[in-house]
């Protein structure tokens, strides 16, 4: 495989070592593990390297790498890598160790750093360490307490040629206070180049081709303002329900779980202005200047600028579904939404005017994650008198379940009468490369092995998105919740956002 054309950084990682919590887990074993075997084929990761999973569960080395190559073998989207050549196989679970630890007991740190450092020593590789917290957020500040008590990151670990980084995964807070406390709790034990806060959607091909989309090209980037563009939409819908993560859902909700970070994210880089040079720092200092240019939305107006659904029962395909209100460890009569749409508007120079609507739902009819931009109709109809008003143009940005982007436009249709049909021109990703795309979690490994923190989230987008969130939650407390469940499952949500959207003229991009 091509390296740079497949997304994956020319540039190999140091021999290191990478540490991942929460090793039983489904992420770990579903995602982590495979996308990590998937580097090591490919040849991303550095053949010293040492890969330990840490965790509760009574595992030893062996029944752990057994435990790994079933979740290799259940994971998603990754297929090709169900029959790998043996030889790879057992030369990636020659690299995988097992280390039992209860983060509730305080000296399960220090055992860890001399666990490590023995693995270390045996294989000449300096303390250069990768920590994966894939934990709750509540346990997040003992793992990270735990972690620097024992010298694993922090001071000791910035001598040359060392380093020790944290990946967290999301959510990061509940709201601007607890964003604000997490961040301040994180600072005084890593610098913020060592802390590394994961969103998999940025990891994702089409969203990285958003950059290179808008500031390669001299086509789109003239037209890409509030003079041609009427509104944008940012829509993730999946026909999955919450199946085993009631409880946490419950306590999230489907605006902290995807719209606070996966499409506030998304929607920064659609809008954010060219950065100066393409590093970290740069274009994360542009999303920044997105996310404090958000109009606020006051508690008093949350009503009016979104809309909130619950699932019920219904079909998707051919199957039955039950109500979110009948899932494993939910209330019987919960008023935790499963789907919302946010009206956001960027008040600068550019995008003033221009509707962000974000949306998100769950128990929808297909897995559809996408940019819609449309633009403005022509400013005169040439056609008038023959009866045929042209449609805005759109373009769109697919970013799953098929990578690519569609640009629809009008033309007219062969034959001796005047009319007009939207038509389609697509690039796809499969068929104009004969590269396979990494997954997004393994680009983010990568980037994070190399201390690229381009495709990770500074602190100060974090307590942006929620100053942006958080009053929507306060209006929502303040006033009734609507009548749920409000949309059948296998249905695109609500009446009530079709209707919220039609009133200014405009309607839902449904693929």
């Amino acid at each position: 495989m091509d390296q740079e054309t497949a997304g994956i950084t020319s540039r190999v990682p140091e021999p290191c070592t990478v540490i991942i919590f929460g090793a039983g887990g489904d992420l770990v074993l579903r995602k982590l593990m495979p996308s990590l075997f998937h580097l090591t084929r490919g040849n991303h990761l550095p053949d010293n390297i040492n890969i330990i999973g840490v965790d509760r569960s009574d595992f030893d080395n062996d029944s752990y790498r057994k435990e790994v190559a079933k979740g290799n073998i259940r994971a998603p989207g990754l297929q090709t890598m169900i029959l790998p050549n043996p030889k790879d196989w057992n030369e990636f679970l020659k690299n995988v160790t097992y280390f039992k630890a209860d983060l509730s007991d305080m000296t399960a740190g220090g055992k860890l750093k001399a666990y490590s450092e023995e693995l270390e020593k045996q294989r000449g590789i300096p303390p250069r360490r990768l920590f994966y917290l894939s934990l709750p957020p509540s346990v997040f500040p003992t793992a990270l307490t735990s972690l620097h008590a024992a010298g694993l990151v922090g001071p000791e670990t910035r001598k040359p040629g060392c380093w020790g980084r944290v990946i967290v995964e999301k959510p990061f807070g509940r709201d601007l206070e607890s964003a604000r406390a997490l961040n301040a709790m994180t600072s005084s034990m890593l610098l913020e180049n060592e802390t590394y806060r994961i969103d998999h959607y940025l990891g994702k091909e089409t969203v990285q081709n958003t950059l290179f989309f808008r500031f390669a090209n001299a086509i789109f980037e003239p037209l890409w303002n509030f003079k041609y563009i009427d509104h944008v939409q940012l829509t993730a819908a999946e026909p999955l329900g919450v199946e085993k993560r009631g409880a946490y859902y419950e306590e999230a909700g489907t605006l902290r779980d995807m719209i606070q970070n996966h499409l506030i994210q998304v929607m920064a880089l659609v809008a954010m202005e060219p950065p100066v040079t393409f590093d970290a720092e740069s274009i994360r200092d542009e999303k920044v200047k997105v996310l404090k240019a958000l109009r606020p939305i006051k508690p008093e107006d949350a009503v009016r600028e979104t809309v909130r659904g619950q699932y019920g029962g219904g079909k998707i395909g051919r199957n039955e579904v039950i109500g979110y209100r009948q899932e494993l460890n939910v209330k019987p009569d919960s008023t935790t939404e499963t789907f919302v749409a946010v009206r956001a508007f960027v008040d600068n120079w550019r995008w003033f005017g221009v509707p962000f609507y974000l949306r998100s739902g769950k128990r929808m009819p297909r897995p559809d994650t996408e940019v819609c931009i449309t633009f403005k109709k022509p400013p005169f109809n040439v056609f008038k008198a023959l009866e045929l008003p042209p449609n805005a143009n759109q373009l769109i940005l697919q970013i799953q379940p098929n990578d690519g982007m569609m640009l629809t436009f009008e033309a007219k249709v062969p034959g001796s009468d005047s009319r007009v049909k939207s038509v389609n021109m697509n690039f796809s990703y499969p068929e104009a490369f004969t590269v396979e795309n990494p997954s997004a979690y393994e680009r983010l490994l990568v980037d994070a092995l190399l201390g690229d923190q381009t495709l990770f989230i500074r602190s100060d987008e974090v307590e942006a998105a929620w100053k942006f969130v958080t009053p929507i939650h306060q209006g929502w407390a303040k006033s009734p919740p609507p009548t749920f469940p409000n949309y059948k499952a296998g249905t695109w949500g609500p009446e009530d956002s079709d209707k919220w959207l039609a009133a200014e003229g405009r309607k839902w991009h449904n693929m």
